[in-house]
Protein backbone atom coordinates (compact mmCIF):
# COMPACT_ATOMS: atom_id res chain seq x y z
CA UNK A 1 0.00 0.00 0.00
CA UNK A 2 1.39 3.75 -1.08
CA UNK A 3 0.12 7.36 0.41
CA UNK A 4 0.16 9.84 -2.31
CA UNK A 5 0.23 13.20 -1.67
CA UNK A 6 -0.56 15.63 -4.07
CA UNK A 7 0.21 19.32 -3.64
CA UNK A 8 -2.25 21.10 -5.95
CA UNK A 9 -3.88 24.30 -7.09
CA UNK A 10 -7.20 24.65 -5.28
CA UNK A 11 -8.96 25.91 -8.59
CA UNK A 12 -8.08 22.20 -10.01
CA UNK A 13 -9.26 20.36 -6.91
CA UNK A 14 -12.99 19.67 -9.35
CA UNK A 15 -11.00 18.50 -12.12
CA UNK A 16 -8.97 15.96 -10.57
CA UNK A 17 -11.56 14.72 -7.86
CA UNK A 18 -13.60 14.00 -11.33
CA UNK A 19 -11.07 12.68 -12.79
CA UNK A 20 -10.12 10.15 -9.82
CA UNK A 21 -13.66 8.91 -9.57
CA UNK A 22 -13.92 8.01 -13.35
CA UNK A 23 -10.70 5.91 -12.32
CA UNK A 24 -12.89 4.59 -9.34
CA UNK A 25 -10.49 6.16 -6.82
CA UNK A 26 -13.24 7.85 -4.32
CA UNK A 27 -11.53 8.34 -0.72
CA UNK A 28 -9.45 11.17 -0.33
CA UNK A 29 -8.20 13.71 1.92
CA UNK A 30 -7.98 17.05 1.18
CA UNK A 31 -5.85 19.70 3.47
CA UNK A 32 -5.73 23.57 2.88
CA UNK A 33 -2.08 24.35 3.06
CA UNK A 34 0.19 27.27 2.27
CA UNK A 35 3.51 27.05 -0.10
CA UNK A 36 5.94 28.52 -1.91
CA UNK A 37 7.99 26.22 -4.90
CA UNK A 38 10.09 27.02 -8.07
CA UNK A 39 7.61 30.20 -8.49
CA UNK A 40 8.84 31.53 -5.39
CA UNK A 41 5.71 33.83 -4.75
CA UNK A 42 3.91 36.17 -6.54
CA UNK A 43 4.08 39.93 -6.70
CA UNK A 44 0.82 41.94 -6.63
CA UNK A 45 -0.52 45.49 -6.83
CA UNK A 46 -1.70 46.59 -4.12
CA UNK A 47 -3.45 50.45 -3.11
CA UNK A 48 -0.33 51.86 -5.71
CA UNK A 49 2.58 49.78 -4.80
CA UNK A 50 3.69 46.11 -5.32
CA UNK A 51 3.02 43.65 -2.48
CA UNK A 52 5.04 40.41 -2.46
CA UNK A 53 3.43 37.47 -1.26
CA UNK A 54 5.25 34.11 -0.92
CA UNK A 55 3.46 31.74 0.40
CA UNK A 56 0.11 30.65 -2.07
CA UNK A 57 -2.73 29.10 -0.93
CA UNK A 58 -2.23 25.23 -1.98
CA UNK A 59 -4.33 22.20 -1.45
CA UNK A 60 -2.80 18.81 -0.25
CA UNK A 61 -4.67 15.62 -1.41
CA UNK A 62 -3.58 12.59 0.49
CA UNK A 63 -4.85 8.50 -0.92
CA UNK A 64 -3.83 5.59 0.23
CA UNK A 65 -4.00 3.03 -2.72
CA UNK A 66 -2.33 -0.56 -3.80
CA UNK A 67 0.74 0.10 -4.83
CA UNK A 68 -0.16 -1.51 -8.64
CA UNK A 69 -1.89 1.88 -8.49
CA UNK A 70 0.16 4.16 -8.30
CA UNK A 71 1.17 5.31 -12.07
CA UNK A 72 -2.31 5.34 -12.50
CA UNK A 73 -3.01 7.66 -9.71
CA UNK A 74 -0.12 9.82 -10.42
CA UNK A 75 -0.89 10.14 -14.31
CA UNK A 76 -4.55 10.94 -13.52
CA UNK A 77 -3.90 13.27 -10.99
CA UNK A 78 -0.89 15.14 -13.36
CA UNK A 79 -3.53 15.35 -16.65
CA UNK A 80 -6.08 17.02 -14.54
CA UNK A 81 -3.57 19.36 -12.37
CA UNK A 82 -1.44 20.65 -15.47
CA UNK A 83 -2.25 24.39 -16.57
CA UNK A 84 1.05 23.75 -17.64
CA UNK A 85 2.49 27.12 -15.51
CA UNK A 86 4.40 27.40 -12.78
CA UNK A 87 2.61 26.22 -9.20
CA UNK A 88 1.18 23.31 -10.73
CA UNK A 89 2.15 21.48 -7.46
CA UNK A 90 3.92 18.30 -6.71
CA UNK A 91 3.50 14.39 -6.08
CA UNK A 92 5.21 12.25 -3.12
CA UNK A 93 4.41 8.70 -2.84
CA UNK A 94 5.44 6.71 0.23
CA UNK A 95 4.97 3.40 1.99
CA UNK A 96 2.52 2.75 4.61
CA UNK A 97 3.56 -0.53 6.49
CA UNK A 98 -0.08 -0.39 7.92
CA UNK A 99 -3.34 0.13 8.31
CA UNK A 100 -7.07 -0.20 10.10
CA UNK A 101 -10.30 0.69 10.00
CA UNK A 102 -11.60 2.20 13.09
CA UNK A 103 -15.39 1.06 11.94
CA UNK A 104 -14.58 -2.31 12.06
CA UNK A 105 -11.44 -2.90 13.31
CA UNK A 106 -9.94 -4.43 10.26
CA UNK A 107 -6.13 -4.33 9.83
CA UNK A 108 -4.56 -4.27 6.21
CA UNK A 109 -0.78 -4.72 5.60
Amino acid sequence: MKKIEAIIRPERLEQIKKALEEKGFIAMTVIEVLGRGEQKGIKLQYRGGTMEVDLLPKLKLELYIPDENVDSVMKTICDAGRTGKFGDGRIFVSPVEKSGKVRTGEVFT
